[in-house]
């Protein structure tokens, strides 16, 4: 009986194996899936734009450090229903139109992000966490647990530093050059989110978004808000 067991489970793990593809093969899949469907709008393979035109021409952001930078759990819920991120896409200007006081979004010239099976996007999150360019810049970060209440977040967020000028912390409140912010805290890596404010340029060379030498606590308050503001409720 024991060694009909054991036999057994022989079996069993045998036929596991031979309905599963190994983890090498899992992951060539994954990168073959990003090579096909992705790599036509994200630059998986570096480096950052040098040129100002390049920059702007990007239709989608780099990704060939996406594991520095997102949360995986998060990429694979993104990936099979996307939602735009950047109010008015990867150049704002290429997206404006005139408005009776200001420019306006132009939403017809945004193309939707596709959507991907639960499969596929598990094996895409799979092959982008394993693309991590930089991970000399996010091992000086040290994000200690802790907190800030909304409303001195948004004091530091907003009077301190300007950010909401370019950037949105609800649906309808801030700027809308950058991306969204109101989800960063489930999207992005605390480490990434302090590392990209401390030096944007040290990860995009060519971004617009200004190094304003922000102090280390200042930066662990602006995490701390984030992370809050991902949790729901009003941004003040």
């Amino acid at each position: 009986m024991r060694k009909f067991l054991s036999v057994l489970s022989v079996l069993i793990l045998g036929a596991q194996v031979a309905g599963a593809p190994p983890l090498a093969m899992a992951a060539s899949s994954g990168m073959e899936l990003l090579q096909n469907r992705c790599a036509s709008c994200h630059n998986l393979t570096g480096p950052a734009p040098s040129t100002l035109p390049v920059l702007w021409a990007r239709k989608g952001p780099d990704m060939f450090y996406a594991g520095n930078k997102y949360r995986k759990d998060w990429l694979v819920a993104w990936l099979t229903h996307p939602t735009r991120i950047r109010p008015a896409g990867m150049f704002y200007a290429d997206h404006l139109k005139p408005g009776p006081e200001r420019d306006v979004v132009d939403p017809s010239t945004l193309a939707p992000h596709m959507a991907l099976s639960p499969s596929d996007a598990r094996l895409a999150a799979e092959a982008l966490m394993t693309l991590r360019a930089h991970d000399d810049l996010i091992a000086k970060e040290n994000i200690p647990p802790g907190s800030i209440s909304k409303s001195m977040g948004a004091l530091v967020f907003d009077k301190f530093l300007g950010c909401i000028a370019c950037h949105r912390v609800s649906p309808d409140y801030g700027g809308l050059s950058g991306p969204e912010l109101y989800t960063a805290g489930q999207r992005l890596d605390p480490r990434f989110m302090a590392s990209y404010i401390r030096s944007p340029q040290a990860w995009d060379p060519k971004i617009w978004m200004p190094n304003k030498h922000v102090s280390d606590s200042r930066i662990v308050q602006l995490v701390h808000y984030l992370q809050a503001l991902s949790k729901g409720g009003s941004h003040e």
